[in-house]
């Protein structure tokens, strides 16, 4: 069975200073539902949240939780909690004190109270710092500290602004997995927003992906990946190469000069279109054997991988690859159907997906002497 809806957004319109921040925004988010809003900054997804909580009020257009209009309901009216970037814990009040506050607010009984405070301390992993100063927890205690404030007032939805961006790599992994549990554990409704992609992929149900103010693409973490809907959705999550192709009819592309077999059909015969193909999945063999065949021009290793530059007729692929493979070298490349993805084209055509600028970075990088001790990013 679909799970019910439980906020809507209609038409949201909003503008600051004249400049618009949203555009005519239509969202719809299940009841249960990790969702996440991913986009660069400045696309309007913490906007999008602040409207969800009450805190910004829409030009034009609606809100809606369960089915009710809530447009004009302010912030402590609505069953949502906001956990910000910045925690704002108390200060002056000890863990206990702070995830109790709320229900103190609501008028809980101390039995209550207690009881509460003990659960989500524990969902949290923080059993045994009740009594302890909030300033003297580190960044990802504090955090932990702050969800339980959230949760204690069990709201049928948790807003989430960048909450991990001030902790170091390993930590917010660590919180991304710990995130997502409680989540899982509680069924509360989870709005997050991240500029992360990584972060949105490993969390989410439901990805949408904004840029200027508009909804560019909703789906789940492997259809925003595998299937991306255009130039900025494919550029946005991962790396990708992205060619000027025609679609000379179902199944078949040309791009890079040749025509290649693949996965698409429904677009009219030899129409323009945009070719998407992911570093990971070109493999690489012997400029004869190759559908395509270039020079590598940088490699840069990447712990697990190579990134590879390699030109192709004055175009710059980045392939990614366990093997390594000479600066200089004439190289192969082997796509499979499975490997290309059409995507019609859009205003973004054309602004992404040729790593020229990536590739001279690469050789200014690489025609430096090395200083002793410098470290690779």
């Amino acid at each position: 069975m679909e799970k019910n809806e439980i906020i809507a957004l209609r038409d949201i319109a909003v503008s600051f200073d004249g400049e618009p921040v949203l555009k005519k925004l239509n969202l719809s988010i299940r009841d249960g539902e990790f969702v996440t809003l991913l986009g660069p900054s400045g696309c309007g997804k913490t906007t999008t949240l602040r409207i969800i909580g009450g805190f910004v009020k829409p030009d034009s257009g609606d809100v809606f939780f369960g089915g009710k209009k809530i447009t004009g309901l302010p912030p402590h009216k609505r069953e949502v909690n906001t956990i910000f970037q910045k925690y704002a814990l108390f200060p002056h009040l000890d863990v206990y004190e702070n995830v109790a506050f709320g229900m103190r607010i609501h008028k809980k009984s101390e039995a209550q109270i207690r009881e509460t405070v003990r659960e989500m301390l524990a969902m949290v992993n923080l059993s045994g710092f009740a009594r302890r100063n909030v300033n003297q927890l580190s960044g990802g205690q504090q955090q932990r500290v702050a969800i339980a404030r959230a949760l204690a007032n069990d709201p049928k939805v948790l807003l989430l602004d960048e909450p991990l961006g001030a902790l170091d790599l390993k930590l917010r992994k660590d919180m991304q997995v710990e995130l997502k549990k409680i989540q899982q554990r509680t069924g509360i409704t989870f709005v997050f927003v991240t500029h992360d992609q990584e972060e949105a992929l490993s969390m989410s149900d439901t990805v949408v992906v904004m840029d200027k103010g508009e909804i560019q693409q909703i789906g789940t973490p492997q259809d925003i990946y595998n299937e991306p809907q255009n130039a900025f959705v494919a550029d946005f999550i991962g790396e990708s190469n992205i060619l000027d192709g025609v679609m000379i009819e179902d199944y078949v592309a040309e791009f890079a000069g040749k025509k290649f077999r693949c996965l698409d059909k429904g677009f009219a015969p030899m129409e323009p279109v945009d070719v998407v193909i992911r570093p990971e999945d070109i493999d690489v063999t012997t400029p004869e054997k190759g559908d395509i065949s270039g020079r590598v021009v940088s490699v840069n290793f990447k712990g697990v991988h190579y990134e590879i530059i390699v030109d192709v007729n004055g175009f710059k692929w980045m392939i990614q690859s366990t093997d390594y493979q000479e600066v200089g070298a004439e190289i192969g490349m082997t796509l499979t159907p499975d490997d290309i993805h059409i995507m019609k084209k859009s205003e973004y055509s054309g602004m992404f997906g040729d790593y020229s600028s990536f590739s001279d970075e690469m050789e200014g990088v690489l025609d430096q002497p090395i200083e002793k001790g410098a470290a690779e990013e």
